[in-house]
């Protein structure tokens, strides 16, 4: 109503709604592909962003936003990098937060740590942030319980808590906590095991300390060790005494099995000697058997007489009799020696 009565027609009115509605359009579209509000935060920042550079990162796929925060924070902080190096190592899949963080700790601390150092350590998956931090406050690793023995037979569980700071020039390529832990373990192995007595670790147990030390461990890793502290001792298995009875256990088991083996044979021989034995009554009574056939042979051709032969049985008689009184006199005697033990 209030542009009729300013004269206007109805075509001019629907015209300026379409100017408005166009011209809001315009301005959300602007907005919308224009990162004007990044832009306008850096400019406020103190920190000069091109549009165009804006509008280049967004076609590439760049999340603008982190990239920016993190380069307006490296600027702060005074660190002297460039958008380049941060889009760069974006588009290298890295983590641009991490690495400026890390040279803003690194700077405030005063260590010595190149854009390019930190952006290589973080491209080769370390964290270089948390480096930078263990560098600064060093870093307490706890060993687990490492098993030795010592030259009495008797085993040591030792416990080690390594304090260590990272060395940010050897990150890249250096070996990590599980080196550090796997040489370690190897220092407490060597000392007990050369110790005569486990009773000598227990009364110095900083000999494991200096061993370790002494063998620079912490060569080829990211990190330099600081001290060795022996936190815990424990008393395990007599292991030379347990080798000893399994030993034993042993020799006892091949004593039997060597013992069975001759008694297998014995058995063996006794059977093979009763076999024999059979054989040889076998014959016997072979030969027994030829006897009546030789005599009746004899009878026959006449070179034995019948009284001969009758001579021969009264003979055999006699002295089956004579055996017969001979063994009841024996069985009479045995008998007589039993009463009077009896009695």
């Amino acid at each position: 109503m209030l542009l009729l009565t300013l004269g206007l027609s109805a075509g001019g009115i629907v015209a300026i709604v379409i100017a408005v509605v166009l011209l809001l359009a315009l301005i959300a579209i602007v907005f919308g592909v224009l990162p004007i509000r990044i832009w306008f935060r850096a400019l406020v920042s103190g920190v000069k962003i091109s549009m165009a550079r804006l509008i280049g990162m967004k076609w590439r796929g760049i999340k603008v936003i982190p990239l920016v925060d993190a380069y307006i924070s490296a600027k702060k902080a005074g660190l002297d990098i460039s958008i380049d190096e941060l889009e760069s190592h974006v588009l290298a899949r890295g983590d641009v937060i991490k690495v400026v963080n890390a040279l803003i700790s690194a700077h405030s601390a005063n260590m010595e740590l190149s854009a390019e150092t930190a952006r290589a350590i973080d491209l080769a998956g370390r964290d270089v942030l948390n480096a930078v931090k263990v560098s600064v406050n060093p870093k307490v690793i706890e060993t687990p319980a490492i098993s030795a023995i010592a030259k009495d037979g008797i085993e040591l569980r030792v416990k080690a808590r390594v304090t260590v700071r990272a060395n940010i020039t050897r990150l890249i390529g250096g070996a990590g906590e599980d080196t550090i832990i796997a040489r370690i373990g190897e220092g407490i192995v060597t000392t007990v095991g050369s110790s005569e007595s486990h009773k000598d670790v227990l009364e110095n147990p900083d000999a494991i300390s200096k061993t370790v030390l002494n063998k620079g461990l912490d060569s080829g890793t990211a990190y330099e060790i600081l001290s060795i502290d022996i936190a815990d001792i424990d008393v395990g298995r007599n292991i030379g005494a347990q080798l000893q009875m399994d030993q034993a256990e042993a020799d006892k088991r091949i004593a039997e099995a060597k013992a069975e083996e001759r008694r297998a044979m014995a058995v063996a021989l006794e059977q093979e000697m009763k076999a024999k034995t059979q054989e040889m009554r076998a014959l016997v009574i072979e030969a027994e058997s030829q006897v009546p056939k030789a005599m009746a042979e004899a009878l026959k051709s006449g070179k034995l007489g019948v009284m001969d032969y009758y001579n021969m049985q009264n003979v055999m008689a006699d002295t089956n009799m004579r055996n017969a009184i001979g063994g009841n006199d024996q069985d009479n005697q045995s008998s007589d020696k039993k009463n009077k033990g009896n009695k």
